[in-house]
């Protein structure tokens, strides 16, 4: 089985280091690590470095860590905008996002999405995102927590669409398959999936003139929560990442 890995704000010299607070206590109370026994410290930018326990106390863990070493920024970078979605499928969708290797995501409000982030309920949602994205980090063993932008408009997303590399909007009526579809060799690739409700033509008239292509997985239609994470792997084969 591999290393558990836990987040850090910043990686610490090689040599002793106690790890407490939130992470400290998971180690120690919930997955009981003791001594002998190997994890992994990151810092979510790249960072990430060995550690052995040395001993163990309630709500921290005493580490003789080892040699850093980064890993590189992904590239292409897979960007997914994600359409805001009822009850806990968004974060279903970001949970599974993160674990297959989505590099950053978008919450969209769209026309068609039954609830909007506004005031306070909707910076708690966004934070309830990030913190998915980042224990979802942390079970898929990521030396990259993904960035989780602020909540877009439509206009937004447009802007983003024209910056991008490529950029492909998942929709039932596309006669473009996924898998087909042309691929640069690098920057960022910016992949849209609507709301429970879909993507409005407006909407997608409006990606299309910022440079997106319609595209679609196969025959059949998926739930918002489940689309973005497989056309995450159809492109995760294409490119090479897995």
């Amino acid at each position: 089985m591999s290393a558990p890995l836990f987040l850090v704000e910043a990686l610490p010299a090689p040599g002793a280091f106690r790890l407490d607070g939130p992470e400290g206590r998971h180690a120690a109370d919930v997955q009981r690590l003791r001594a002998g026994e190997h994890l992994l410290l990151a810092d979510g930018r790249g960072g990430i470095s060995p550690a052995t326990v040395t001993a163990a106390e309630k709500g921290a863990l005493h580490l003789d860590v080892g040699e850093p070493r980064r890993e590189p920024r992904p590239s292409p970078a897979l960007t997914v905008v994600q359409g805001l979605a009822k009850g806990d499928r968004g974060e279903r969708a970001v949970q599974a996002m993160t674990e297959v290797g989505v590099d950053a995501i978008v919450p969209w409000s769209a026309s068609r999405s039954v609830v909007q982030w506004r005031g306070d309920r909707g910076d708690k949602a966004h934070a309830k995102w990030a913190a998915t994205a980042r224990e979802a980090a942390k079970q898929a063993r990521r030396a990259w927590v993904p960035e989780l932008a602020a909540t877009s408009s439509t206009k937004q997303v447009a802007v983003r669409i024209g910056a991008a590399a490529a950029a492909f909007v998942l929709h039932e009526e596309a006669t473009t398959g996924l898998s087909t579809a042309a691929l640069p060799a690098e920057g960022e690739f910016v992949l849209v999936v609507g709301p429970e409700g879909g993507v409005s033509g407006d909407e997608l008239a409006a990606f299309e003139a910022a440079g997106a292509v319609p595209v679609r997985l196969g025959r059949e239609v998926l739930r918002t929560s489940t689309a973005g994470v497989a056309a995450l792997s159809a492109l995760s084969v294409r490119l090479g990442r897995w």
